[in-house]
């Protein structure tokens, strides 16, 4: 009995735990004639409205996706919620959640074998989740209290996808990136590669999206004259997620970067 009691309040202890750095996450809705796009978004402690804050989007992968406003939380949201990271990176983080039956990148997914085949597909316009999130970003850096130099992108699985598309669909705002077990259009990198800096992560056991579909993007950086980092876990397979999270350097890697201005074209 005292064997189950003791069992009975670990577990107990350890939802408290979780629910408590959930909690700092605000539910709310982004409604659009009849579509909604639920996100949930955590603002720095002691927050100021004449603050001049970062702001994170994080893009979640497919096995997210749905309505309840929570799963999206599940990778990545504890990365920004611990009191010492809110110290010493206090920002503006927000989750949006995609629908279960949408995605953020314009792909056809043939699930048909393993690792699954992507055909991009960015002329065709982004995807309404996808135009939401870019509606309701632009809606947050139009906050005073953000620092519309200090936005940054990430994702993984599909939401390394959307990062990538995001990116190109909005070449001048994000001071830097960082998607993980992505792919996108390797053509698309020239609208963005010489504003924004990226650390891109991949599993080279990844069995769902292959390791070539981020090495093909980092390829065409590369050939556009700029330099990414580029982390391939020799170890991991899709969840390549866990590791990168645990990279001492990512945080500090991240809010170091400032958006660079605007360089002209020379005639």
């Amino acid at each position: 009995m005292a064997k189950k009691l003791s069992l009975f309040l670990m577990f107990l202890a350890c939802t408290l735990v979780s629910a408590q750095w959930q909690s700092k996450y605000e539910a709310k809705m982004l409604i659009d004639g009849n579509d909604t796009l639920r996100y949930r978004i955590m603002y720095p402690k002691n927050f100021k409205e004449d603050g001049n804050y970062p702001v994170v989007l994080f893009l979640h992968g497919a096995g997210e996706r749905g309505n309840d406003n929570e799963k999206q939380l599940w990778n990545g949201g504890k990365l920004f919620a611990t009191d010492y990271l809110q110290e010493k990176y206090p920002a503006v983080v927000i989750f949006p959640q995609c629908p279960t039956d949408s995605y953020w990148a314009s792909v056809d997914v043939d699930r048909s074998s393993y690792p699954i085949n992507l055909d991009f597909k960015y002329s065709e316009g982004p995807t309404k989740p996808l135009e939401m999130v870019m509606e309701l970003l632009e809606t947050t850096i139009a906050e005073p209290y953000t620092n519309d130099n200090q936005v940054y992108l990430m994702g993984l699985s599909m939401g390394g996808m959307g990062t990538f598309e995001l990116l190109s669909r909005k070449p001048d705002t994000f001071a830097a990136a960082v998607p993980i077990c992505g792919g996108g259009e390797p053509e698309s990198v020239s609208n963005y590669a010489q504003n924004t800096p990226l650390w891109v992560f991949h599993g080279a056991q990844d069995n769902v999206v292959h390791p070539l579909q981020s090495m093909e993007m980092v390829s065409a950086l590369l050939k556009a004259g700029v330099y990414p980092k580029f982390t391939i876990y020799d170890f991991a397979n899709h969840n390549s997620w866990d590791p990168a999270f645990a990279e001492p350097d990512l945080l500090p890697w991240l809010f170091s970067h400032v958006k660079k201005p605007i360089q002209a074209i020379s005639e």
